[in-house]
């Protein structure tokens, strides 16, 4: 009996470390190399019931217009610069929340929508929430505040298989992201919540009064010096 004990505890281990050392590779050569699809894009791409195209083109962060991912870390994760991976006050008012009205609303910090975009597939559930939380651990030691923003832009679902600034640029506005306005890069910031069901060329009431708000915080925030900290050195 205890020579079964035995070796179930060491297959145990051997599988934790086997799981660690994948998941490792999984992540760290994304320090250096850009993703050339992602989870959700493989999902979209599997489940559409049409002719699917893939929109995406690379932007190093370099080429992103600084002004845009100021608009989405303010509409997305305002906390970004400064934690660990997960906003802890946000989690916790998302409980109260639910105790309050049923519901969870998201509050997924910028790391971990990374997490899920990249590894994990759609749906809810514990075990795929204990994943999120280790592959947004693992992000954040391995890849630098920098990378994780700008892998960020280029991943974020912006319309049907439209993935990344520059595609979501080309798509609703017809120009690159580069020549973006900061009220179109306010729009389309404000529309990632709900990237299908918004349209940022033609925005409803609603999403035009988000935008609006977006350009508010970023006053507010200190303008595209607050990313600052975020930048390698």
């Amino acid at each position: 009996m205890h020579r079964i004990y035995r070796f179930l505890l060491k297959l145990l281990l051997l599988t934790i470390l086997a799981f660690v050392l994948l998941s490792a590779l999984l992540v760290l050569p994304f320090r250096w190399i850009n993703p050339p699809i992602t989870m959700v894009m493989a999902d979209r791409w599997i489940t559409s019931t049409e002719d699917f195209q893939l929109r995406k083109t690379w932007l190093s962060w370099d080429e992103i217009p600084k002004h845009a991912a100021l608009a989405v870390v303010t509409s997305e994760d305002q906390k970004f610069p400064l934690h660990s991976g997960f906003d802890l006050k946000a989690i916790q008012q998302a409980f109260k929340e639910r105790e309050r009205r049923g519901g969870l609303r998201g509050a997924s910090t910028i790391s971990q929508q990374v997490a899920k975009n990249m590894y994990l597939w759609t749906g809810r559930s514990w075990f795929r929430k204990g994943l999120e939380v280790w592959f947004t651990l693992l992000i954040e030691l391995s890849w630098s505040k920098q990378r994780i923003l700008e892998i960020y832009l280029n991943i974020a679902e912006w319309g049907p298989g439209v993935f990344g600034l520059e595609a979501a640029s080309q798509y609703h506005f017809g120009r690159s992201a580069m020549k973006l306005t900061p009220i179109q890069a306010a729009l389309l910031a404000s529309s990632l919540p709900s990237p299908i069901k918004y349209h940022p060329a033609k925005p409803a009431q609603h999403l035009y009064q988000r935008a609006q708000w977006n350009l508010q915080q970023q006053r507010k925030l200190g303008g595209v010096h607050w990313l600052a900290p975020i930048n390698e050195k």
